[in-house]
């Protein structure tokens, strides 16, 4: 894969990134761990994160999610953490997700793109999969300004690519 592609996709798949950790930072405290949101706030951004560190680990069928979460958000019965975590404790998690997605893309090559990751019940390239997750991202940080918006009358700002380049 040419490094100006690969440019490109972590311009973007970076930008996803920025704009889930300007949601995070501009939720209120009262929000972040409030029951009457549902799903929790703070429980979507783990979400997100986890399976963002997950599908872009080097094998998710050895995956081990860094203290102190756990597998629980794997469990097809749909267990919830024990706890609510902090916005400190997912701005760590989100970093080790920047972090591990940038090395993936910006080692990426025409191999490494074409091999199949397993899932649960799918096998996919890893290039496929790296658009997927970006798009789960996305997906949720939408959700999470939207309950911004309509709870506080604030969102996060447009992101409109990454304020990290791939290689610096």
């Amino acid at each position: 894969m040419d490094e100006r592609c690969k440019e490109i996709i972590w311009k973007q798949f970076g930008a996803a990134i920025d704009a889930l950790e300007n949601a995070i930072i501009a939720c209120p405290d009262e929000t972040w761990g409030s029951d009457d949101i549902k799903p929790d706030f703070w429980y979507m951004v783990y979400h997100t994160l986890f399976w963002l560190d997950y599908y872009l680990s080097d094998n998710p069928s050895e995956y081990v999610p860094p203290s102190p979460f756990t597998l629980a958000e794997a469990d097809p019965a749909g267990v919830l953490p024990d706890r609510v975590y902090t916005k400190a404790e997912m701005l760590s998690f989100l970093a080790i997700g920047r972090a591990n997605s940038r090395r993936l893309i910006a080692n990426m090559t025409e191999e490494r793109g074409a091999r199949l990751v397993q899932l649960s019940r799918v096998a996919i390239p890893t290039s496929e999969l790296v658009l997927y997750t970006m798009r789960h991202i996305q997906h949720h940080t939408g959700q999470l300004n939207f309950l911004l918006r309509q709870r506080h009358d604030i969102g996060s700002r447009w992101t409109f690519g990454s304020k990290v380049g791939l290689k610096d």
